[in-house]
């Protein structure tokens, strides 16, 4: 517990976008920047160096492929959850663009990086609250794809974003001087909650969220394969991130860390989310599964999903 709250170790060994809030903060003892473990210096590019081409170029890869899931999406006309998958989804694209001026290593402005990384936080805290509500949805406690779930979904996001981003954006500025960042711990708990805590907590509520819907109201087992293996595919990401970053800058002489293989990861993560989702959200039903036309399948979602692909 003496560590809670603390970002220095995290901070020394990877690469994360809530450094960059610590770093020259002009009244502070850290206008020197953190002391880092390896020092993450990339590859030279266009007469300069660009510290994390890698991660770059997998987040540019990340928003291709968001837009694809959300185009596919788009395809399941009946299927239970569409839009607020979609609205997951964007929320993920915007998480993707943040971290390519966040942790991309090529940004020298103090100022663009403080409110880069603010918003990658922010979209963060944002696009976790957006899967949990997801998984409500799955529970069919109102109609999905109305003005009323989008707009809870959407809605919600967005002011879990502005909160989380209005505090990483005056703890990098100091603004009202509720945050300081006081001792050599860069202790901030606030930020440790609001990036941290916040979002895991509602990974393993969605988890569970799922795990519930799936074995206990749809009882199969084939879809929990794909939520298991999103599940573990986010954990190596984060291993990578704040286990083996520093062993892989090490071994590079500074030219990778594992921020480009969080990167990868996590994408391959939510890449089997949106086949999960997929699986059990069925916008077609075999006419032998039927009694009256209207009969959903088991292994599938909401009973209004069958309904509308038949309607």
């Amino acid at each position: 517990m003496s560590q809670f709250g603390n970002f220095h170790d995290f901070c020394r060994d990877s690469t994360l976008p809530v450094c960059n809030l610590f770093l020259e903060r002009s009244g502070t003892q850290y206008g020197g920047g953190i002391d880092k473990s390896c020092a993450l210096v990339g590859f030279a590019a266009g007469g300069g160096r660009v510290r994390n081409l890698g991660s770059i170029v997998a987040c540019a890869v990340a928003v291709i492929v968001a837009g694809l899931l959300i185009w596919l999406s788009e395809r399941k006309k009946a299927a239970v959850g569409r839009r607020e998958m979609q609205i997951f989804l964007v929320a993920y694209a915007i998480v993707s663009i943040a971290e390519i001026f966040s942790v991309g290593g090529f940004l020298t402005d103090r100022k663009k990086l403080v409110w880069f990384s603010a918003i990658h936080i922010g979209a963060i805290a944002a696009a976790c609250w957006i899967l949990l509500i997801n998984a409500i949805v799955g529970y069919q406690l109102m109609d999905d794809g109305t003005p009323l779930s989008n707009g809870l979904t959407a809605g919600s996001g967005l002011v879990v974003f502005i909160g989380v981003a209005y505090v990483a954006v005056d703890t990098g500025f100091n603004y009202s001087g509720e945050f300081e960042i006081n001792d050599d711990n860069l202790r901030n708990y606030a930020l440790y909650v609001l990036y941290l805590l916040f979002p895991l907590l509602l990974l393993v509520a969605f988890f569970i969220l799922e795990s519930v819907l799936v074995l206990g109201v749809l009882r199969e087992t084939r879809p929990m394969v794909l939520l298991t293996i999103s599940a573990l595919l986010f954990i190596i990401s984060q291993i990578f991130n704040f286990v083996i970053s520093v062993h892989l800058c090490t071994a590079t002489n500074g030219k990778i860390d594992g921020a480009l293989f969080e990167t990868l990861f996590v994408l391959l993560a939510v890449i089997a989310l949106w086949f999960f989702w997929s699986s059990i959200t069925e916008d077609e039903w075999p006419d032998d599964n039927y009694t009256s036309g209207t009969t959903p399948l088991p292994s599938t979602i909401g009973g209004g999903a069958g309904e509308r692909a038949y309607a």
